[in-house]
């Protein structure tokens, strides 16, 4: 019932729900032929783990994006999955708008984990909260914050990625705003410590200047 419920949601928003599977058998099974975006797991399936069918999964499949949701609501969990490499992690109670959201961003980069956890999700290097912070961002505005770092300025990026200054302008506030953030330097400075984006060869630990 709850997961028919889940693809009648996401049937409203203009997804498709490729399948749904009650087993971790199952689900390795199906996934050998097909590639869906995200792929939504429990993590008390009846045969096995959610985490560890997720595990397998990502170590033929890399590049999965897998979510958890489940009734479970545990800092120790949460920790779990984002070792194991998943890209989030939902309750089931999760509001619908926010579980919709979070399928979106999910599918366009992002890491999607409850902020209450932050402590679980930190990454090495980053304080309690940066990471939550840091997963908010696009594959885009990653790209203009790596640009960023090597000292490109506006015309730089536009070149560079192809897109207007407009449009750079643009992704630039959003990454001020997504960082908590007033400046360029702030944003290159964070990136570099927290190991965001490769910070390139010729920097050393210089921070670029901010234009």
């Amino acid at each position: 019932m709850f997961a028919e419920a889940i693809r009648s949601a996401l049937d409203d928003a203009g997804m498709d729900a490729v399948a749904v599977v009650t087993t971790g058998r199952a689900a390795l099974a199906y996934l050998e032929d097909d590639r869906p975006d995200v792929v939504l797991l429990d993590l008390g399936l009846p045969d096995r783990s959610g985490l560890a069918v997720g595990r397998e999964i990502l170590e033929w499949w890399p590049e999965a994006k897998l979510m958890v949701l489940t009734a479970l609501d545990d800092p120790k969990a949460v920790e779990e999955a984002m070792r194991a490499g998943f890209r989030g992690y939902l309750t089931k109670d999760t509001p619908v708008s926010r579980f919709i959201s979070s399928i979106e961003a999910i599918v366009a980069g992002q890491e999607v984990f409850p902020h209450r956890f932050a402590q679980a999700v930190r990454r090495p290097g980053s304080s309690d909260s940066v990471w939550l912070l840091i997963s908010q961002l696009t594959p885009r505005e990653r790209e203009v914050l790596g640009l960023l770092v090597e000292g490109a300025d506006g015309r730089t990026i536009a070149a560079r990625l192809g897109i207007s200054r407009n449009t750079v302008r643009t992704h630039v506030q959003s990454i001020l705003t997504k960082l908590q953030v007033h400046s360029r330097l702030e944003a290159a400075t964070l990136a570099v410590r927290h190991r965001v984006v490769p910070v390139p060869t010729t920097m050393g630990q210089d921070v670029p200047a901010e234009r």
